[in-house]
Order: C-alpha cells, then structure tokens, then sequence
C-alpha cells in the first residue's frame, strides 16, 4: 500500500493510520487537554460508582448492581480508546498495527454492544418494579442478577468475535486514513480489498440486536406509562416516573450519539472534518462521563452515599 501523499509514508499492508485533528496537528497538546479531562472525570465518577455501591449495604439491590454493570461497561468504553487518542494528540503516534487495531475496535464495539444490553435489563428492573411490585423481590435476586451480567458479556463477545476475526484475514490495500483517533470495523472495512460481505453481515447483526435493545426499551416504558396512568393518585404517578427519569437520560445520552452522528455525517458534508472528528471522538466519552453525574444527582440513594462520604471526609 502505497501511502506517500500521508505522514509516516512506510506503511505497510497490516498498518493503519489514525487521525487527528488535520492542519491542526501543532495545536493537538491544547486540543487534547479537554478531551483528558473528560476520560479523567469519567474513570473517576464511575470507579466512585462502583466504590459506593460495593462499600454501602443499603446499594445491594437488583437495581444498584445493575448500575455497577453500566459503570463496569462505561470504564470498558474509556479504556478502550484512551490509549490511541492520547498517543495520538500528545504523542503524534499516528501509526497502529493490524492485530492491535482489530482487538481495539472489537472491545468498543463489544462494550458499545453491551451498554446498550445492560441500558435494556435496567428498564426491565423499572418495568417490574412498577408494574410487579409484589413479586419484584422474587424475580430479581443477586444470583439471577449476576447471572444476567455474565449472559450479557457472552452476548456481547460472541456477536462481536466473529466480525473481528474476519478483519485479520482480509488484505488492505486502499491507501488512505482511518478517520477517527482510535479503530472502528466500518474504518477497517473502507481499506480492505477482500471480499467483505460477511464481516459487513456480522456488523449488520450487530446494528440489528441493538435496535432491538432499543425497541424493547420502548416498549418496557409504554407498559409502564399505561401502568402508571392507572394509578389514581397525581403524586403516586410522579412518584412512579421519577424513579425512572436517571434510567431515561442515560438511555438517550447512549443513543443519541449513536443515531446523530450519521445524521450529521449524512447532511453535513460541508461541515469542517475537524467538526467530525471532534463530535466522533467526544460521542465515545460522552455516555461514561454523563452517567455517573446522572446518577450521582437523580438517585437518591447514591446521592446520600456521596454526600456521606464527602462529610467523612470533611470530619476527618
């Protein structure tokens, strides 16, 4: 593959190139520190998650676990891409070899995959603990939960393998750049010159098993709204849906991002690249570091646990 119109012109056929901020690649110090401090701000707040929920009895619940399951997921996400962006914006290495690419671009996709998985199993928490109250205790115990957490990995790696073994395979032999600072299949799949049919199959499994999540949500929250609307009291049915309002905003600042980047891709081809760039790379860390804010305020239990802890602190 002959790369000579792009940096480090000695690319070979298994070697890719990431992306930066084009033509700004002497401000790439300046640019990152937001970007850093995002990925800081959402390692900590989910670690500060998990810590609350494994240190306090009273966050034992069905529900809680759940959420540490999210928090587990969004630390996945993090990790997953910090390594390429920060290599690239603070260490201009711009060049990633086949293997490492393939395995980056299969646990984001495997965490994507799963967020919206673990998003789907919480609006059913909400949806027996609203409409089944009474058997609520009895379908959702630690064991089963736990058990769901570990179906819910295996869905996710087992959807996902299959696609990324494939990409070892293939020759890439269009020259040009991956468009992001970190690898994605639908990149990887632009430069190949195989025959590519399946691998775009297995990401079409993909895409169509977290639709499916997303149905089900909608679905889970029109049996609740139909449930609540029959509870005659106006403060019980606020009472009801609140409890479901930290659920609602983390399910649309996962999905959000995921259904308007290709929008703004589709309509904005006369926007700037770097525009592009910057909503891609900022759409990956926006979920991680949301959640633990949303929770952090709407919850009630978690917000009492943070505020304990701060006033130990303070004591101490």
């Amino acid at each position: 593959m002959t790369m000579s119109t792009l940096p480090n012109a000695s690319l070979s056929f298994s070697t890719f190139l990431l992306m930066g901020f084009p033509g700004l690649e002497w401000a790439h110090h300046w640019n990152s520190l937001p970007i850093f401090v995002g990925y800081v701000l959402a390692l900590l707040g989910n670690d500060t998650i998990l810590h609350l929920i494994r240190t306090n009895p009273s966050l034992h619940k069905p529900m809680y676990y759940l959420l540490a399951i999210l928090a587990v997921t969004d630390l996945g996400l993090c990790m997953s891409t910090l390594p390429s962006v920060l290599g690239v914006l603070w260490f201009d290495v711009q060049t990633v070899g086949l293997v490492p690419c393939v395995l980056q671009q299969h646990f984001l996709h495997s965490f994507s995959f799963m967020g919206s998985a673990v998003l789907f199993a919480m609006a059913l928490d909400h949806l027996v603990a609203i409409c089944f109250p009474l058997y609520y205790a009895s379908v959702l115990t630690g064991p089963r939960v736990a058990l769901v957490r570990v179906v819910l990995g295996m869905r996710s790696a087992t959807i996902t393998t299959a696609p990324s073994l494939h990409l070892l395979k293939f020759d890439y032999c269009h020259p040009g750049a991956l468009s992001h600072t970190y690898c994605l299949h639908q990149d990887m799949i632009r430069l190949a010159c195989s025959d590519t049919c399946f691998s775009r199959y297995g990401l079409c499994i993909i895409m169509l098993a977290m639709g499916s999540d997303v149905l089900f949500i909608l679905l889970c929250y029109t049996i609740i709204l139909r449930t609540v609307l029959t509870i005659a009291s106006v403060g019980e049915r606020l009472k009801a849906l609140s409890t479901c309002i930290s659920h609602i905003l983390a399910v649309l600042c996962f999905y959000l991002p995921v259904l308007g980047l290709p929008i703004a891709h589709r309509f904005g081809r006369n926007t700037s690249p770097l525009v592009h760039i910057f909503m891609d790379t900022v759409s990956v860390l926006f979920p991680p570091l949301m959640n633990p804010v949303i929770y952090s305020i709407k919850t009630r239990q978690i917000h009492r646990a943070i505020l304990k802890v701060v006033s130990l602190g303070k004591i101490q």
